[in-house]
């Protein structure tokens, strides 16, 4: 059973993957919350909780992070913050979590970036450009590191239910979205999938099997 560390357990795509975790009962999983009053939440949904700030040192997540086999970074600023927390959270931030990863000795670092993070021509609205830029340097850098990294990347990130089906070539593709169910679930086949090691996958709605993409 691995220790799975989740990074933004608290957005849609962390919840949604809590909850999956938590069904099947694989894996041993410890979420990262900086706001102790949502600590009851994933205490009730059987996982267990630990005090966790992005904006802190290296030498301090990396003591968070001491003893996850398995880390999944799915945090980010949100769409009602500026790009200062943009770049505090979704680049330096997760920077940091790849250099502590690699401190204390992470197994598997699942990155969850965005598609066209390597596209500049498709930043083209000018409020988006941090965050794809911060994107783009955060996939640098994990994919420099030490780590066994899978790097995700889904397209426009819909609540709609999931279909369990993806495709992960957009070539020629209509949709340009992916519910976050489908995406929680990409994460799940991800984790000890030694067969993700070293990966960029770029996600959409398909209708390929999810438990097929590494095949």
């Amino acid at each position: 059973m691995s220790k799975v560390f989740i990074i933004g357990a608290n957005g849609k795509i962390g919840k949604k993957l809590v909850t999956i975790l938590n069904e099947t009962n694989e894996h041993d999983v410890t979420v990262g919350l900086r706001n102790e009053e949502q600590f009851p939440f994933f205490e009730e949904k059987g996982v267990k909780p630990a005090y966790f700030n992005l904006e802190d040192d290296v030498d301090t997540i990396a003591e968070t992070l001491s003893g996850a086999d398995v880390v999944v970074f799915t945090a980010g600023s949100g769409g009602s913050t500026g790009p200062d927390k943009t770049i505090m959270i979704d680049l330096d931030g997760a920077a940091k979590s790849v250099k502590a990863a690699e401190k204390v000795g992470v197994q598997q670092f699942i990155m969850v970036s965005t598609m066209h993070a390597d596209e500049p021509e498709y930043w083209t609205v000018e409020a988006m450009k941090p965050y794809f830029i911060a994107k783009h340097y955060a996939d640098r850098i994990i994919k420099e590191s030490s780590l066994n990294f899978t790097i995700l990347r889904p397209g426009a990130l819909s609540d709609k239910e999931g279909t369990g089906n993806v495709t992960t070539n957009p070539a020629g593709h209509n949709s340009s979205k992916i519910p976050r169910e489908d995406v929680a679930h990409v994460i799940k086949t991800t984790i000890d999938n030694k067969a993700a090691y070293g990966k960029i996958v770029t996600l959409l709605e398909g209708d390929s099997p999810i438990s097929e993409i590494y095949n």
